[in-house]
């Protein structure tokens, strides 16, 4: 029954993944979008400076202010511009690739997360913790342990995920040409820059493992509140959406600059000059001198919309699934049993 529920974790994940992706992907794009692209303040403010353009000498209004707060948004210029370059479906771009990701990356996380936890489950039955959920340091371990096997696996994904959005129509003989497919990203990836590009990024996301860490010891921790106090049956989606929002606004705030740096490297093309390749710390430190914290921070409350809106719809989309992966895993299992007594 053990490899049938961690299967049916498994595909429930993967399919809670996929759903939440399709609903949250324009704020996927906006949020990548606004990391990977340096601030553009500094820049207009030399070239108003070089045009001699007179500064403002008057004050301006609260609403004036809220205005070009918004105006000014990395997020609101790169939806401009996404929307201005492709039209509204530009928004999407790259959908199929995060689809593959989404897909592998939680199959693969939630299989060894429930492999893990409940290896920890069946050590407390012979410990003080016996009828108990995890612990605080099993819900950590079990977090890094599958985050850990996952970034390495699906990071392919992610980095060919990028590219395709950031990547501007191309025209040839006046025809827009097409798109390519996410597999055709990867391979074009490899035949340009080296395989050692599509692993880009890869040791901020470990790094970055600390994010599900947060998030998935945070939901853990209410649900076995919840548990204890009402039962399984009082652990409902709508519950699970709720805890799975405020577990990755808390983890998603702390992890952010990592985020961003993880993303910059996605976009990063192999060099023909010989560039000094430069640790994370000094990768941060670039972007603090160059663009300061605005560099690091670019973006963050669309992030924030978008990873507690993908979280929140993940493990509500995961729990109404997981009965019918449940019997989907127990009726695969039957026709094996029925084929092999024939």
């Amino acid at each position: 029954m053990a490899a049938a529920e961690e299967i049916a974790h498994a595909l429930a994940g993967a399919g809670g993944g996929a759903l939440a992706m399709i609903v949250t992907y324009p704020l996927v794009t906006l949020s990548t979008l606004a990391q990977t692209t340096q601030r553009k303040k500094k820049l207009e403010a030399e070239e108003a400076e070089k045009a001699g353009k007179p500064k403002a000498s008057i004050s301006i209004t609260t609403q004036e202010k809220i205005v070009k707060a918004i105006t000014n948004n990395p997020s609101y210029l790169a939806a401009q511009e996404i929307i201005k370059e492709k039209g509204f479906l530009g928004l999407y771009s790259g959908l199929e690739s995060a689809l593959y990701g989404i897909t592998l990356t939680n199959f693969i996380y939630y299989y060894f997360y429930e492999l893990t936890s409940n290896f920890f489950l069946n050590a407390n039955k012979t410990s003080s913790r016996k009828g108990k959920g995890l612990s605080t340091i099993q819900s950590m371990l079990a977090g890094a342990i599958a985050g850990a096997i996952t970034c390495v696996g699906s990071n392919p994904f992610w980095v060919a995920n990028t590219r395709m959005m950031i990547k501007k129509k191309e025209f040839k003989d006046g025809e827009e040409v097409k798109s390519l497919s996410a597999f055709a990203t990867i391979l074009e990836i490899i035949e340009n820059d080296g395989v050692g590009t599509l692993f880009a990024g890869v040791f901020p996301a470990l790094v970055l493992v600390i994010n599900p860490i947060i998030q998935y010891t945070i939901f853990e921790q209410i649900k076995n509140v919840i548990v204890a106090k009402n039962g399984a049956k009082g652990f409902t989606a709508g519950k699970a959406f709720f805890i799975g929002a405020f577990g990755k606004l808390i983890a998603t705030f702390l992890t952010y600059p990592y985020i961003t740096l993880k993303s910059r490297m996605h976009v990063k093309k192999k060099s023909l000059d010989k560039e000094v390749e430069l640790s994370m710390y000094q990768e941060i430190r670039k972007i603090l001198r160059e663009e300061g914290l605005e560099g690091l921070y670019g973006g963050l409350s669309v992030k924030l919309v978008q990873s507690i809106s993908t979280a929140a719809f993940l493990f509500y989309f995961k729990e109404e699934l997981l009965t019918g992966s449940v019997q989907l895993v127990n009726i695969i299992r039957m026709l094996k049993i029925k084929n092999s007594t024939k």
